[in-house]
């Protein structure tokens, strides 16, 4: 069986290892109670700022398990239906057009076969991804570029109502592509609770389980706790590197995505990741139902999207209602089926196991994010260690 001294040998090395990060952070968990929680290596090499409990890192994509599940919390209260049509919310979305490509290259824009429902926001199948060369991405740049001229800093309603106008890469629910479908959950958030995303996280699950180091703008000291970003060469020359998103911190900014735009610690998501794991309760704080937690991990796509999906990072996985799930266990983790999670940009990453109600938390800021060597690993050691 492997011991939690393995993710200490295995983290400390890591930080040593040409590929590694200057410092990282991990934590494991079941039944609400902390099994390991460790800290390496440095949030600023310059400066000799070890990594600590207290370090805040940004968290791109893992953005999304927060923003899916605050959106989940308003479905069981009965705020929408995942087969809604997303126009009964954002009117502006009523009449989709598909860019739909030819053989010889071109584009015929037609109407889409079906509205875009808000499952297909949640499961990356309402065919807008995070950009490209084809005609749909090279309209969605041109469509921000005029919106970020016409009002400046724009807010997610602003750029959902925008990019209405944005024909789709294919038929809504036909194919997997990643991308804008969480602006829209997020700014579903937004309509069906009345308030700002932030607010409505804050007040919903941050305050609750006790978040005080996560947030998507800054407050208190937590500018000074934030990790320095880091690009690796990978031969162990690590640069400080501007971060995307970096400006959405400040208290001021107006855009609140859904797919990125939080920063935490390990600690505070660790706590997050247990309530999921725990079905829907932390330290006797209710948030969510343990069946619609099962809804999110159920896997939602067909073998078409399932070959747009994997690769060799995701082999194994399903996605969900905005997180990957494990619909394989035999070709890649000591998990179990269900298991489920996501990944961040420069390097964050969860998974959670209700079958053991435990959970694995670990973050660190670089790029390349390392993902595939570090995030396998780190779950295997801990998933191995759970008597």
């Amino acid at each position: 069986m492997a011991k939690f001294q393995h993710m200490d040998a295995f983290l400390s090395d890591l930080i040593q290892q040409p590929i590694g990060p200057a410092g990282c952070g991990c934590a494991v968990a079941k039944n609400g109670e902390i099994l390991y929680e460790n800290y390496f290596g440095y949030a600023d090499l310059e400066k000799k700022t070890p990594i600590t409990a207290e370090s805040i890192y940004r968290q791109y994509s893992a953005t999304k398990v927060v923003v899916c599940t605050g959106a989940m919390m308003l479905f069981e209260r009965g705020k929408f239906l995942l087969n809604d049509p997303i126009y009964e919310y954002f009117p502006e979305w009523k009449n989709t057009m598909v860019a739909e490509t030819q053989p010889d290259g071109s584009y015929i824009i037609r109407p889409a076969k079906r509205p875009i429902e808000v499952r297909d926001c949640f499961s990356m199948a309402m065919g807008i991804g995070y950009g490209g060369d084809d005609y749909t991405h090279r309209m969605m740049a041109q469509v921000r570029g005029e919106l970020a001229q016409t009002v400046g800093d724009y807010t997610l309603r602003q750029d959902i109502h925008a990019m209405s106008k944005v024909p789709v890469c294919f038929d809504p629910g036909t194919h997997w592509l990643y991308g804008f479908g969480h602006e829209l959950v997020a700014g579903l958030i937004e309509v069906t609770s009345g308030m700002k995303v932030s607010e409505f996280l804050k007040r919903e699950i941050f305050e609750p389980l006790g978040m005080d180091h996560t947030g998507y703008h800054y407050f208190g000291d937590l500018r000074e706790k934030m990790v320095t970003p880091y690009a690796n060469d990978g031969k162990g020359n690590r640069t400080p590197t501007p971060a995307m998103f970096d400006d959405r911190f400040e208290p001021e900014a107006k855009y609140e995505a859904g797919g990125a735009g939080l920063f935490s610690s390990v600690r505070d998501y660790i706590k997050f990741s247990q309530m999921l794991a725990c079905g829907g309760t932390y330290k006797g704080e209710y948030i969510m139902g343990r069946k619609t937690i099962d809804l999110m991990r159920g896997n939602q796509l067909n073998e078409t999207q399932l070959r747009d999906f994997q690769n060799d990072y995701l082999e194994g996985y399903g996605y969900g209602l905005g997180v990957r799930t494990l619909i394989d266990p035999a070709k890649v983790s000591s998990s179990s089926v269900g298991e489920f999670g996501w990944t961040g940009f420069m390097g964050t990453y969860v998974a959670i196991d209700p079958s053991e109600q435990a959970s694995v938390v670990y973050m660190h800021n670089m790029v390349p994010n390392q993902e595939k060597f570090v995030h396998h690993r780190v779950r295997n050691i801990a998933f191995g260690a759970l008597k």
